[in-house]
């Protein structure tokens, strides 16, 4: 058992350490120049909104666009097991050749086909898809989302109805 001045003691120097032994600044920022900090965070803003992070605002008139003809497609009431096939054509808006990278769905039940060769401005070009309806039922709508070198850099159609069980 301790006596009641040296617990007072012992009190007192572990209190003393934490109040005092801590450097209240972040380490991971303790030797950053503050300028590095600053151009960091100017990084992370191009990063979450690379047009209006700029101060004077970007010029994204001189780049590749895609527009859809038809964005979605409304294949109505099928029965469970059809395929569907279906076109999305499209044509390169912009001012610079299209290129699609990736055609992405959301599963194996729906597959695309995209262009490899680049879209020159004002060119058409059309991504194919065909949904197997195998297994579904009820309201189904598919994503097709497009990764192309646009601004924004994915643009999303859709294949959407009903699939309907006898």
């Amino acid at each position: 058992m301790l006596s009641g001045s040296l617990r007072c003691s012992l009190l007192l120097l572990i209190l003393g350490t934490l109040l005092f032994g801590c450097d209240p600044a972040p380490a991971s920022s303790a030797n950053l120049d503050p300028a590095a900090v600053e151009d960091q965070s100017h990084t992370a803003s191009i990063i979450r909104m690379p047009v209006s992070a700029e101060e004077n605002g970007a010029d994204t008139t001189d780049q590749a666009r895609i527009t859809f003809a038809e964005p979605e497609f409304l294949f109505g009431e099928v029965k469970e097991g059809k395929v569907i096939e279906h076109e999305f054509p499209f044509t390169n808006s912009g001012t610079q050749p299209l290129l699609i990278s990736d055609a992405r769905t959301t599963c194996g039940c729906t597959v695309s086909e995209h262009p490899t060769e680049p879209i020159e401005p004002g060119e058409t070009g059309v991504i194919r898809v065909s949904f197997d309806t195998k297994n579904k039922y009820g309201r189904q709508r598919k994503p097709i989302t497009i990764i192309a070198n646009t601004y924004p850099s994915m643009t999303t159609v859709y294949m959407d109805g009903t699939i309907i069980n006898d």
